[in-house]
């Protein structure tokens, strides 16, 4: 009787996971003739026991087509809102993991879908995971699933308002995605010959970008190019929220802490047109002209990158590998040309920040990269 195997891709979509579910599937059927099933809609799949046979069938033709075939959600295996109210379903869960008597579980995801993995199998399932992002914020692994297709969107499109900066001799203020992390916006900034990149990492001064620019424009360069990661903030900002953080964890009773989180929260929630504010800023500072570009799920889309494609086969064959030995409690992670098992439990919760000396940021810096804060003469 066939050994059976289950998948779920959970967290936002990113290109490569259908790539990667292909890699899995298929290696597992060729090398030891194991079945596969594919959970829909991430853990809440799970929980509810919706799936469908990842057959060769299916998983043919797949591997350039970008999201999911199995669709995702953001849901908590121990806080999934069930009926309105939020239900622990890891019982749940277990029941129908062994329902099905699954030798594995692949779970691929980010951040939380690590923790929640971890959640998983701590309850005593098998499990496997794979890192997947385009924020390429989980440690331990070079890069992620999904890393390089962002990338190469959101620097095409750095390339493209470059042209229209340069003609209306603006400002043009581009924000991606990567929530408290700057790879993205990094990678990107300096791919796309960004004059300003501002990333969480490096709390920036508005003040010192603004000269930036018009130290810019007295040299004959009538327009700037600022790259701005979504999570990032002003040297202000950042004692902000450092004091709210404080203030959480100095709180002495469940009261203080509830004030302290709603807090954090409401200082979030006054961020959401951050951009924007920022745009605006340097219109005032500079006296020029600026426009904002928010790129946003825009660079979750599309076809995956020829490196993302190769990444996810690399990942998911080595997956099935680890299945097939039994080696479970996993993530494989990509290390340079190889790819290493690296324990669940060691990558949950962590994220993986830009250094501030990374190679990445000291080229930026040489090639004359403002990151406001600093005060550079051109």
């Amino acid at each position: 009787m066939s050994k059976l195997i289950g998948i779920l891709t959970s967290g936002g979509d990113t290109p490569g996971l259908n790539a990667a579910l292909r890699a899995i599937g298929k290696t597992v059927m060729g090398e030891a003739n194991y079945q596969v099933i594919g959970f829909m809609d991430g853990f809440r799949g799970l929980a509810q026991n919706r799936n469908i046979r990842l057959n060769r069938e299916v998983l043919s033709n797949i591997i350039t087509l970008g999201g999911t075939i199995l669709g995702t959600s953001r849901d908590k295996p121990h806080k999934m809102l069930v009926g309105g109210k939020k239900m622990d379903m890891r019982d749940v869960i277990v029941e129908n993991y062994e329902k099905h008597q699954l030798e594995a579980l692949v779970c691929i995801g980010g951040g939380g879908t690590h923790k929640n993995a971890q959640k998983l199998a701590e309850k005593g399932l098998n499990i496997i995971t794979l890192p997947k992002t385009i924020d390429n914020d989980i440690e331990f692994t070079d890069t992620t699933i999904g890393y390089d297709t962002a990338l190469g969107i959101a620097t095409s499109a750095i390339d493209r308002l470059h042209t229209t900066a340069h003609s209306h001799h603006r400002i043009i203020v581009v924000e991606t995605m990567g929530h408290n992390v700057g790879w993205l916006a990094l990678g990107a900034g300096i791919a796309g010959g960004a004059d300003v990149i501002i990333i969480p990492e490096i709390a920036y001064n508005v003040e010192i970008v603004a000269e930036s620019i018009l130290a810019r424009y007295r040299n004959g360069k009538r327009f700037s190019i600022v790259v701005v990661a979504e999570g990032a903030m002003s040297v202000q900002e950042r004692k902000v929220l450092e004091a709210l953080i404080q203030k959480k964890e100095q709180a002495v009773d469940e009261k203080d802490v509830k004030t302290a989180k709603s807090d954090i929260q409401a200082f979030y929630e006054s961020r959401k047109d951050h951009t924007i504010n920022l745009a605006h800023q340097l219109e005032s500072l500079t006296n020029l002209e600026a426009r904002v570009t928010i790129l946003g799920h825009l660079q979750r889309g599309g076809i995956p990158s020829a490196a993302d494609r190769l990444l996810a086969s690399r990942l998911g064959t080595s997956a099935a590998l680890e299945i097939l030995n039994k080696n479970y409690g996993n993530m494989i992670a990509a290390k340079s040309d190889q790819t290493v098992p690296i324990p669940i439990s060691q990558v949950a919760g962590l994220k993986k920040y830009v250094p501030l000396g990374h190679h990445w940021v000291e080229a930026a810096r040489k090639l004359g990269t403002c990151f406001g804060d600093l005060s550079l003469t051109f």
